[in-house]
């Protein structure tokens, strides 16, 4: 089966859906989920996400600071502050999807300090915002009528110009990509998905180590599909893992320990 879209998204986690249901406004797109709505890895995150909304007390350069700090200056700067300075309008995006962050009797947000961070900056929803999240924008993805969502479809192959014959190898300037076939795990039949853009936001790939509080789901084959297609990936050898988790053997995820812990004080005494 061929379907057409103006955008194809493959993943649906936060980055996924806040991408799709932007350009959803003047585009039809396709939502590629291999598995259940639910289980990307934006469902797991409890303490909360960062954005400088306490001008008071706190500011931007604060925030680029510290997260330049966090990351030992290996950061690319204009990242960074790109990052710093759009939270507040994202978060903003996030209240219109229908996401509830915790208030304060007063009507402000209940900021939380998490590790890394001088400043109380951390809106949350109790402690299971991914959650909170998730909720938000699958309830607003599914009642967008510009975008269709495939779950249990499993993205296995990117379309370029080496499937219409010509030779594509990593020197090739200005490689195409048409969309992707795509795995329909409950009929077994691959179908073609063509697309004007492709968004890949699948996520990374820590569930190929013995132990991650990451779902399962994180395997990494958005990055596999890139790097076979012949494009560029970045960065590899930095692999975001979640410091504090109850480790049990056999556990797969592992129990993750918030990182709010670590804001308020909280330090490993044996390693």
């Amino acid at each position: 089966m061929v379907h057409k879209y103006d955008y194809l998204v493959i993943g649906s986690g936060l980055a996924g859906m806040s991408f799709a249901l932007k350009v959803a406004e003047k585009a039809r797109v396709a939502l590629i989920c291999k598995a259940g709505m639910e289980e990307a890895n934006t469902h797991f995150a409890q303490g909360g996400i960062a954005a400088v909304t306490n001008l008071a007390v706190d500011n931007f350069e604060k925030h680029v600071q510290d997260t330049m700090i966090a990351g030992d200056h290996i950061n690319d700067p204009e990242a960074v502050h790109k990052v710093v300075y759009n939270a507040p309008e994202q978060i903003q995006a996030l209240i219109d999807w229908g996401v509830n962050f915790d208030k304060q009797e007063n009507g402000e947000f209940d900021l939380h300090r998490e590790g890394g961070h001088s400043e109380f900056r951390i809106l949350h929803h109790a402690d299971n915002t991914g959650a909170e999240i998730q909720r938000s924008l699958i309830k607003a993805v599914q009642q967008h009528p510009n975008i269709d969502i495939f779950t249990n479809h499993f993205a296995v192959e990117i379309i370029t110009q080496h499937h219409l014959g010509i030779i594509v190898t990593r020197y090739t300037q200005g490689i195409r990509c048409f969309g992707a076939y795509v795995l329909n795990e409950e009929t077994g039949q691959v179908d073609t998905f063509l697309s004007k853009i492709t968004v890949m936001a699948t996520g990374g790939c820590e569930a190929v180590y013995r132990s991650t509080t990451n779902p399962l789901v994180a395997t990494g084959d958005g990055i596999a599909m890139v790097y076979r297609a012949k494009g560029a990936v970045k960065d590899m050898e930095f692999i975001q893992f979640h410091p504090t988790a109850l480790y049990n053997p056999g556990d797969r995820p592992a129990f993750l320990i918030t990182e709010a812990m670590r804001g308020y004080g909280g330090v490993l005494r044996t390693l």
